[in-house]
């Protein structure tokens, strides 16, 4: 080895590459060992190496069974300490086609167990990347069932830990976990998980975590499985003891979150209730590690986000809203990410528990800083955390008043942010829009209408929804300048076409837009006296349009408002088309409709003047009519019944 010091430097040294194309064993060999040695731990020399070209020459030496064997596993190991180096570096790898050389390797039944180890072991470290050719092990059931058998009981750990680990970034898309279910996978991760070697258990309990993770099928063949008598639900029960390895626990706690949250396992099931969420909550707390508290407090958010149950009774758990006021504190991007999300569920439907988490000294700020965090991740999450909390009037009042929480809210929507990030802040910014939020008035002046009726235009209907709301709660009991801004900075062409949106969501909140417009009589007459045409033939629209019941309920109340508060013009009673569909919902089959026409019908008969005309739109005997459709002993009985004696009978024959 001596001769070849002077070349440790392969930048330097083109001797010391032409060696490694030596047809003479020996000098080859010696120089791969120097080229081993050398990259070891220096991304500097892996580069190099790559940069010359060498990389080829290598996966010619590991292909070739007629090379000796010792001169092809080095080759393998220097292959797989190149997986290790940079992103680039890798790619430059994966260029080379080196993953097919090694699945070649792998599933040739007649390769050598050490050399079979080392392009397992390289093989590990690729895939890890998102952007490794997976496809290539996916191609064929085969692939997987042989890495299954290359794992088999009698094979030696190392291979069996190279093969788990392989599997874990191969199960992420649906049709990957149909593939691995197909192959038997879930029995294999069964016996992998009862193994005393947590560096078999935790891979293989990440495997499984991923396969159930929004798959409700694999979660049910989970459910169904069984190793050595005992389900895989129980053995992951028993995985969360406070005796076993601290990330098989938390490994165990996740499969059981995806599990519950795929629909497999009930809310109130014992697992998740009493084993799954108290570990979750032990593991938030100071004692562990900061990334074991990190992942903790996130799959503890993911677990309880959608059952107000859970979030009850985790918040009771272990402290942990003052684990979490600790966790949110910690520099990572992780733990400040996971602390919010955790937050934001607990927060979600429960007052008791908003109170108890803005109690906590310093979190607003903490929060505060999180909307202008560098982190994409600790933003949205931070967010997240603000729209839980502004859901309660009282901080709506008080805390977010103190704290001008509008202003960073706003500003996050400025620049490029991601839709999700949008869909949250718009989603908040509807809660601080609400008529008892002192923030109304300074966001109007931040220029809200403008922002908000540029977002009815989103493509995404998630955020034209959040538009059509927010300005809905702008617009309920505003002053009559604010209501004209709305009208005048959103268009009735707008209007007509968030009416005839496929998302039936928007249409309503439009709807109540419309409808909170239109809700003071000196404001109904002056939007009329200027709108009068638009408004009308875009109610029409509705009312003409397949729309449920309940859609055209909120129209026939637009209507019923211009009836009441409209006082210089009959509107709604000169347009032929409008009283014609009043006056057929009294007797459809709908409830929801006859009531609402009833309603409509109620405030036209208000002005005793009008009486005579809808006898002659036949609006008398469609009420007589409603009148032997309804049960007597109802209310809505007697209010026809009332109506009906509105009528001046003195024409009457």
């Amino acid at each position: 080895m001596e001769p070849f010091t002077c070349f440790m430097d392969v930048e330097n040294s083109r001797s010391y590459i032409d060696e490694l194309y030596s047809e003479e064993y020996y000098k080859c060999q010696e120089a791969i060992v120097c080229l081993k040695n050398a990259v070891i731990g220096s991304n500097k020399k892996k580069g190099s190496i790559i940069s010359q070209g060498i990389v080829p020459r290598l996966i010619a030496l590991l292909r070739d069974a007629s090379k000796p064997l010792p001169l092809r596993i080095d080759a393998g190991i220097v292959i797989g300490s190149l997986a290790k180096g940079t992103v680039s570096q890798v790619h430059s790898l994966i260029r080379y086609d080196t993953v097919d050389v090694l699945l070649a390797i792998i599933f040739d039944a007649t390769t050598d167990q050490r050399l079979m180890e080392t392009c397992l072991g390289a093989l590990q470290t690729i895939v890890q990347y998102p952007f490794a050719p997976l496809e290539l092990i996916h191609s064929d059931i085969n692939h997987i069932r042989r890495l299954i058998q290359i794992a088999s009981p009698s094979s030696n750990l190392s291979c069996q830990t190279y093969v788990v680990n392989i599997f874990v970034p191969l199960c992420l898309s649906s049709q990957q976990q149909k593939n691995l279910c197909q192959a038997e996978i879930i029995p294999f991760l069964a016996r992998f998980i009862t193994s005393d070697n947590s560096t078999l258990q935790v891979p293989a309990l990440k495997c499984l975590a991923a396969m159930c993770f929004t798959n409700q099928s694999v979660s049910n063949i989970v459910h169904s499985t069984y190793h050595a008598d005992r389900s895989i639900l129980d053995l992951l029960t028993a995985l969360q003891s406070r005796t076993r390895d601290v990330e098989v626990q938390l490994s165990a706690a996740r499969c059981l979150t995806y599990l519950h949250r795929s629909g497999t396992l009930a809310a109130d099931d014992y697992r998740i209730v009493y084993k799954t969420l108290p570990c979750l909550a032990r593991l938030c707390s100071d004692e562990f590690e900061e990334s074991t508290r990190a992942t903790a407090a996130e799959t503890l958010a993911y677990l309880a986000e959608i059952d107000s149950e859970l979030q009850r009774l985790a918040a009771i758990s272990n402290h942990l809203i003052n684990s979490l006021a600790n966790l949110v504190k910690c520099p990572s991007v992780l733990s400040r990410q996971g602390a919010f999300r955790c937050f934001a569920s607990l927060a979600a439907n429960d007052e008791e528990i908003r109170k108890r988490i803005i109690e906590m000294d310093g979190l607003m700020e903490e929060v505060l800083c999180g909307l202008k965090d560098s982190c994409p991740e600790v933003r949205l999450s931070a967010v997240r955390c603000l729209h839980s909390l502004s859901r309660s009037v009282q901080l709506l009042r008080t805390t977010f008043q103190d704290h001008s929480v509008w202003r960073p809210l706003m500003d996050l929507l400025s620049g490029d942010p991601s839709l999700e990030l949008q869909t949250v802040v718009t989603s908040t910014i509807c809660n601080l829009l609400l008529e008892f939020s002192p923030a109304k008035e300074p966001m109007l002046e931040l220029g809200a209408v403008e922002m908000l009726c540029e977002l009815t235009n989103h493509v995404d209907p998630a955020l034209r929804l959040n538009g059509s709301w927010a300005l809905m709660n702008m617009a309920f009991q505003a002053e009559q300048h604010v209501k004209t801004k709305i009208i005048n900075t959103l268009g009735t062409d707008r209007i007509f076409q968030l009416l005839g949106d496929r998302d039936e969501r928007i249409i309503m909140k439009t709807l109540g837009l419309l409808r909170n417009l239109l809700s003071n009589t000196l404001h109904i007459e002056t939007i009329m006296s200027e709108h009068a045409t638009e408004v009308l033939r875009a109610v029409c629209l509705v009312l003409d349009d397949p729309h449920p019941p309940e859609v055209k309920e909120q129209a026939l109340i637009i209507i019923s408002n211009i009836t009441a508060g409209a006082r210089d013009k009959d509107y709604v009673l000169q347009d032929e088309k409008i009283i014609k569909k009043i006056r057929d919902f009294l007797v459809a089959s709908d409830k929801k409709l006859q009531m609402g026409a009833l309603f409509v019908l109620r405030n036209l008969l208000d002005n005793s003047g009008r009486q005579q005309v809808l006898r002659q739109w036949g609006f008398l005997e469609n009420l007589e009519q409603l009148l032997h459709m309804t049960p007597r002993d109802s209310q809505f009985y007697e209010d026809i019944r009332h109506e009906i004696l509105r009528f001046d009978y003195s024409e009457d024959h």
